[in-house]
């Protein structure tokens, strides 16, 4: 962009880089931008669904601790002009680089994903059999595989969530690694959820003997209990609320007084775009209710409505104001 800072110019078809590339631009151009710079931005959202969600991320970014660090550190150093006027020619490549740092192209996790047998999108679950009979539905964005044999019966949840409903065995137990813990079982039902560095498994049916990878403690859990496993071990077993905890197997998202921020977090793993709330004071309302995890959208206008919010719908993207 020229200093003048003038509008990017408008593309309906792009890659993804490009996209993103055209919103760090429209994020200095909307600090104080004028009629038809506001018309054109709008046009530029509408023509490709890649541009909103390249807008999301880049204002993410942008709205996040490690972008505001820079900034602050530039703001610190003596200067004789603004503080905007020394952080506009810095901010767009400490965005960028943010970007890459951050991990939001989808690239970041190539090498995870390249070991996968099995991925789920965004938004889709998949239903699979192993080669001994036990049947794993995936969750949403999850990555697995499975090495089943007369030698061994190893599975690796990489990301995300999976239902086991695991065949008896009298020689071997199938064993599951996510992240922080393995989990040995035979004839049983139960959940493993793994993000961000945090293992959670959740007992339907049967005994799951847990083992954590840092410090080989063990933990058996039976069938209705569940437990948290993170960087720092096992917390302590806890009743397990399955007609809320289990809900996504049947196809739903049950939420019983739960923040509204909490459900928004919940939502994102389901909904393919970006859900962004800008009213602080919606964060800690209570939501109950009973939803159809495939219609993302439809629950986040449901929540709007409860919570007489005011919605802006954009393709792969929805501000709650």
């Amino acid at each position: 962009m020229t200093d003048n800072h003038r509008s990017p110019e408008p593309s309906s078809a792009q890659d993804p880089a490009s996209a993103m590339d055209q919103a760090l631009d429209w994020l200095i151009v909307l600090g104080s931008p004028d009629e038809e710079q506001t018309r054109q931005f709008h046009a530029w959202l509408d023509a490709d669904p890649l541009n909103a969600q390249a807008f999301a991320k880049a204002q993410a970014i942008w709205d996040g601790p490690q972008v505001a660090q820079c900034a602050q550190s530039l703001a610190a150093r003596p200067a004789k002009v603004s503080v905007l006027g020394r952080l506009r020619p810095h901010w767009k490549p400490l965005a960028t680089a943010a970007v890459l740092l951050l991990g939001l192209f989808s690239f970041s996790n190539l090498p995870m994903r390249l070991q996968a047998d099995h991925l789920t999108v965004v938004g889709e679950r998949q239903r699979l059999q192993l080669e001994d009979g036990s049947k794993v539905l995936l969750n949403t964005n999850s990555a697995f595989s499975s090495t089943i044999n007369d030698q061994q019966r190893v599975a690796r949840l990489y990301q995300g969530e999976a239902f086991f409903e695991v065949q008896a065995n009298r020689s071997q137990p199938l064993e599951i690694d996510a992240g922080p813990v393995t989990a040995s079982v035979r004839d049983t039902a139960f959940a493993v959820r793994y993000l961000d560095g945090v293992a959670q498994v959740r007992v339907q049916r049967g005994d799951v003997d847990l083992r954590a990878t840092r410090d080989d403690a063990r933990v058996r859990l039976s069938a209705g209990e569940s437990i948290r496993i993170g960087p720092n071990g096992f917390d302590r077993p806890a009743k397990l609320d399955a007609a809320t905890d289990l809900a996504w197997v049947q196809g739903r998202l049950v939420f019983e007084n739960c923040p509204l921020n909490q459900v928004l977090s919940e939502l994102r793993r389901y909904y393919p775009g970006w859900i962004i709330n800008n009213n602080e004071q919606l964060a800690d309302v209570a939501v109950t209710g009973n939803y159809r995890l495939d219609q993302p959208l439809d629950v986040i206008r449901s929540l709007a409505h409860i919570t007489s919010a005011r919605l802006q719908e954009f393709p792969a993207l929805v501000i709650l104001n």
